[in-house]
C-alpha cells in the first residue's frame, strides 16, 4: 500500500487495492495560449507533454491514471488549441486505460471536451473521490470527510517549488514533493465534525514546467490551497529525484 513517486518525474504510482494507478497534477493543457496573451512568447510544447505522459504510462503499466485536477488550462470555455491538445493526448493513451479526473479550478468543461473519447473516464466534483486506501482531490477547495479518511491523501494545485542557492549566489527554482501527516484541526473546523484524521498528505507537484508555482521555503509565500500549510503536519521536502532536503520551510 502507499504512493510512490517515479524517480526523476512529476508523477507517482499508487496501489489502489490490486490496482495499480499512474497519478499526475496540473498537466494544463494549452497553457501557452495563456502565456501569449500575457506577452510570453513560446512555442506550444503539447508533443513533448504528450508523449511524457504516454511514456509514463507504457513504463509504468496503469491500470488507472489519476489526474488531480487542472487537466486543462483555461478556466472557463477553452479554445481550439486546448481541447485538440486534449483529444490528442487521449488518442495516445491505450484505449482500455480507466481514467479519474478529480475536477479543479480550471476544469470547467472537462466533462464535455472529454466526452467523445476511447477511455473510460470519470469526473469527481471538486471535493474528490477516494479509491480504496487513497483519496484524490485537486486542492482548491476542501476535500470531503470520506476523501480525508483515506490512508494517504493526494492533492495538486499547489505547484510546489523551492527556490535553492549556492556558495556563490546562483539560484535556481526545483519543483519538489511535500509530504507529512494530516493536520485534523483546520478540517474539523471546515467540516464542523471530529473527522479522526490519522492519514499522510502528499502534495504534487506540477507535471507542467511551464505552471509556475508556489515557492515553499520563501518567507512571506502564501500558498494557493484553503487548508495549507496548516493542514500539513511536519511537513517535508523531495525533489523529483527523490533527494530528500527536509522540513520544507528549512530548505
Amino acid at each position: 500500500m502507499g504512493v510512490e513517486p517515479v524517480p526523476g518525474e512529476p508523477a507517482a504510482v499508487a496501489d489502489l487495492d490490486g490496482e495499480r494507478a499512474l497519478v499526475v497534477a496540473d498537466y494544463h493543457a494549452g497553457i501557452e495560449v495563456d502565456l501569449r496573451r500575457d506577452g510570453v512568447e513560446l512555442r506550444s510544447r503539447a508533443a513533448e507533454r504528450r508523449d511524457r505522459l504516454a511514456d509514463l504510462v507504457e513504463t509504468e503499466t496503469p491500470d488507472r491514471l489519476v489526474v488531480l485536477g487542472d487537466l486543462a488550462h483555461a478556466i472557463g470555455d477553452p479554445g481550439r488549441t486546448e481541447q485538440t491538445e486534449l483529444r490528442d493526448l487521449f488518442a495516445a493513451l491505450p484505449g482500455d486505460l480507466d481514467v479519474t479526473v478529480a475536477k479543479g479550478n480550471h476544469d470547467g468543461d472537462i466533462d464535455e471536451i472529454l466526452s467523445d473519447v476511447d477511455q473510460s473516464v470519470e469526473v469527481t466534483p471538486g471535493h474528490g473521490r477516494r479509491l480504496g486506501p487513497v483519496g484524490f482531490a485537486h486542492g482548491h477547495t476542501w476535500p470531503s470527510p470520506d476523501v480525508l479518511a483515506a490512508e494517504v491523501v493526494c492533492v495538486g494545485h499547489e505547484h510546489p517549488v523551492v527556490r535553492l542557492e549556492d556558495e556563490v549566489g546562483g539560484r535556481r527554482v526545483e519543483r519538489v514533493w511535500l509530504r507529512g501527516g494530516l493536520e485534523s484541526e483546520p478540517f474539523d473546523s471546515f467540516h464542523d465534525a471530529d473527522l479522526a484524521i490519522d492519514g499522510e498528505l502528499v502534495v504534487f507537484p506540477a507535471f507542467n514546467d511551464l505552471s509556475g508555482g508556489t515557492w515553499v521555503n520563501v518567507q512571506g509565500q502564501e500558498f494557493l490551497s484553503p487548508f495549507l500549510p496548516e493542514g500539513l503536519a511536519d511537513g517535508q521536502a523531495y525533489l523529483l529525484d527523490g533527494t530528500r532536503l527536509g522540513e520544507y520551510r528549512r530548505v
